[in-house]
């Protein structure tokens, strides 16, 4: 069984890891009681980041912006607390980044594989646009 926790510690490391070889410097909160899981200094200003790991369905990668309280089952959204998402998805070892204000409020979807012919494309979010 996987073990949810550890997978996420690894791909905040992981996306970490991916910040810092591009020369952009990373903090980390004390504890684990805030609505971020790092903060990013990109030069300009200091962005709140949540990082999340995609798993892939339906042609799309898929990611969760909303965290769900172990105790109520309540699911709280981050806007207004953070800036963006990095979502890493560990299959092609990529990782992506998401305004939150462009985020829904329970889950994204980013697609990877080309839509079938006719398929409308007015609303599609393709992953390649948010690899960093």
């Amino acid at each position: 069984m996987e073990n949810k926790k550890s997978t996420g510690e690894l791909s905040e490391a992981i996306i970490m890891a991916h910040l810092l070889k591009k020369g952009w410097s990373v903090s980390l909160p004390f504890g684990n009681n805030q609505r971020y899981d790092m903060i990013l200094d990109n030069g300009d200003k200091l962005l709140k980041i949540q990082c999340k790991t995609a798993w892939f369905r339906d042609g799309c990668i898929h990611f969760q912006t909303a965290s769900k309280n172990g105790f109520t089952n309540v699911r709280t959204d981050y806007h207004g607390q953070i800036d963006l998402f990095l979502v890493y998805y560990p299959v092609l070892q990529k990782v992506y980044c998401v305004d939150v204000k462009l985020a829904g409020k329970n889950q994204m979807s980013l697609r990877i594989d080309d839509l079938k012919p006719k398929a409308p494309t007015k609303n599609v979010k393709w992953a390649s646009d948010y690899e960093i």
